[in-house]
């Protein structure tokens, strides 16, 4: 069977952790609320809204870039621009029936997951970001607009 105990170490430091979580994540839903404000209005870029009588973390500030709206800009596009200013960004997870470890099973997708990954991109969000780090990601991400 499994062992799913914790050791003294990891027990001590998740009981640390807990101790700041409410500030960690008011961190990290103004990070969110930031970056909405700042980018939201922009052509084409859209973020997750919450499921109403609902909380998001807000753990990980996700964008959508519609490159038909836009004018053209893609995901891909703000990822590649950014990265040349060492702001590091990602792709939204890849769809488990686009990993190759899977490419001969059956798939049951209406298209949704394979959008998102088309689209989506994980912007900078650690709890240690400050109004000067957002706002230098945000300026570099709105020259592309």
């Amino acid at each position: 069977g499994y062992n799913y105990r914790l050791s003294n170490v990891c027990a001590g430091i998740g009981r640390g952790q807990l101790l700041v979580l409410d500030e960690r994540v008011a961190q990290r839903r103004a990070n969110f609320e930031f970056y909405q404000r700042e980018l939201g209005n922009l052509a084409g870029v859209s973020f997750p809204m919450e499921i109403p009588d609902s909380f998001s973390n807000r753990w990980l500030t996700t964008v959508l870039i519609d490159p038909v709206k836009s004018g053209g800009v893609t995901r891909e596009t703000v990822r590649l621009a950014l990265e040349k200013f060492n702001i590091e960004t990602r792709p939204l997870w890849k769809p488990m029936h686009q990993q190759p470890v899977f490419k001969d099973c059956p798939a049951y997708t209406n298209g949704v997951p394979d959008e998102l990954f088309e689209k989506g991109l994980c912007l900078p969000s650690g709890s240690n970001m400050n109004e000067e780090t957002r706002a230098f990601v945000v300026s570099k991400f709105r020259e592309l607009f």
